[in-house]
């Protein structure tokens, strides 16, 4: 049996005043088709009304929308179905849940951080 390798790469983004960071383990996350990947994200925030992010980009093509969490909302992008992609947001993270990984999940993964509520737009 064949297996295809699928290459994760996390990074962040802020969208925040100074006191506010997001942070990211560096590096590849190297798994096979079918596993399960869990990308980290820690924060810290001052303000409770924080909203997190997180954004799928490919080669050559711009960040996708895959879901937000915050206190009040749990949302997803209707091309992310939660059944395989998920975050938990707690107290200073929201790790991103990936299951039955494709090839296709090979991209570059953004956590960012709102201090506000942001209107979504999928298009």
């Amino acid at each position: 049996r064949a297996w295809s390798r699928v290459f994760l790469t996390v990074s962040c983004l802020n969208f925040c005043f100074s006191e506010e960071k997001v942070t990211q383990p560096p590096g590849d996350v190297i798994l096979t088709q079918g596993q399960t990947a869990t990308l980290n994200c820690t924060f810290t925030a001052t303000d409770y009304n924080r909203a997190l992010f997180w954004y799928k980009q490919e080669v050559n093509s711009y960040p996708k929308f895959i879901l937000t969490r915050s206190r009040s909302s749990a949302d997803n992008s209707p091309e992310f179905v939660k059944d395989r992609f998920d975050a938990e947001l707690k107290d200073s993270s929201v790790p991103l849940r990936i299951q039955d990984l494709h090839v296709s999940d090979s991209a570059v993964y953004y956590c960012a951080l709102s201090k506000y509520s942001c209107i979504i737009n999928n298009n």
